[in-house]
């Protein structure tokens, strides 16, 4: 466990937004959580749990203390005829594990690639692209409860997985544990035999082009990263939090009503008859692609991302959302809703 004051955020979060923690604590195992609450001074106060950096904005210094979790490690846990058990330390690089799991002969997580974070951030936004979700491979994790220092360990049903939704969001009046509980280790269920996820436009347009009706794990994982490049922007390089607002959900009426006045409209269909809209078509219909307010902008490739154009602040952030959001609801009666933390 290593402790440091007056800590600047900035290339500790992915849209590079500047920042100062008081009090910034490394996390590299279970034990140090409990050494952390321990402590007179930290033991007490509010918490920040920082993974990758990637699904925060920050408008201003956190109160908090801040916990990096650097918790690392991959191992196969378990191998049955129905799936294999991998385990991951929080702390490490999310696309870094969906490449260990294929370099290992693990197939599955293919359609999760690139996108960034930690594997411990992971749970808590239920990530998903191209047709999957964290929900549909995961098994369990360890996790520290902020107060106590206990270990649990919580399966599938009680992380209460929803559309970039968990538990671990949920206000702790509704049960939920948000700020409540550091999570140390996620353990993936990947299933045997391997299935291609392929049910995606984008995927479905690299069948077409390439002629490739049933494509391997990593001819899959190659393409998912190819269309990722391709429209989203690096963090390393333009800061940004991935994909901005979550794709809203509405009723089949709804979304008839909108085709009516928008025959284009990006739309799926879900299991339950209501249908899945792509926020970054609204956002681009509304012609916010390319746009910006002060040094905060919408990318030009991808109507759905927000970039840090060069010394962006967290409140530019925020009031460019806020702008889309106006839009989008002026012009279609949806509300879009953000996927980053807005502190």
């Amino acid at each position: 466990m290593d402790i440091a004051r007056a800590m600047s955020l900035r290339e500790l979060n992915s849209f590079g937004l500047p920042a100062q923690a008081h009090t910034l604590v490394r996390l590299r195992r279970d034990a140090d959580v409990r050494r952390m609450l321990a402590l007179p001074e930290l033991g007490t106060a509010p918490k920040l749990v920082l993974g990758g950096g990637s699904n925060i904005v920050l408008t201003r210094d956190p109160q908090a203390v801040v916990l990096k979790v650097e918790v690392p490690g991959a191992r196969l846990v378990a191998e049955t005829p129905e799936a294999w058990i991998v385990e991951f330390g929080a702390g490490v690089v999310w696309h870094d594990a969906v490449t260990w799991c294929l370099d290992h002969g693990l197939p599955g997580l293919e359609n999760l690639a690139l996108i960034p974070g930690t594997v411990g951030a992971a749970p808590v936004q239920n990530i998903g692209a191209y047709g999957l979700e964290l929900a549909d491979r995961f098994d369990s994790l360890d996790a520290v409860d902020l107060v106590t220092g206990r270990s649990v360990t919580l399966d599938k049903a009680a992380c209460r997985f929803g559309y970039r939704d968990s538990v671990f969001k949920q206000d702790p009046m509704d049960g939920g544990l948000a700020g409540k509980s550091v999570i140390t280790r996620v353990r993936l269920r990947l299933p045997r035999p391997w299935q291609p996820v392929l049910g995606y436009l984008d995927i479905e347009r690299r069948m077409q082009e390439t002629g490739i009706a049933a494509p391997d794990p990593r001819t899959l994982y190659d393409w998912v990263c190819a269309i990722r490049r391709a429209k989203l922007p690096d963090p390393g390089r333009i800061g940004n939090a991935g994909s901005f607002f979550k794709n809203p959900v509405v009723s089949a009426e709804q979304c008839r009503d909108i085709i009516a006045r928008d025959p284009h409209l990006v739309h799926y269909p879900m299991g339950d008859g209501r249908f899945k809209l792509a926020a970054g078509w609204l956002i681009d219909a509304c012609g916010w692609k390319g746009k910006s307010i002060g040094r905060a902008g919408v990318y030009e490739r991808q109507a759905l991302v927000l970039v840090n154009r060069g010394g962006a602040t967290g409140a530019e952030v925020v009031t460019l959302a806020r702008a889309i959001q106006e839009s989008v609801y002026g012009r279609f009666g949806i509300r879009l809703e953000p996927e980053p933390v807005l502190l």
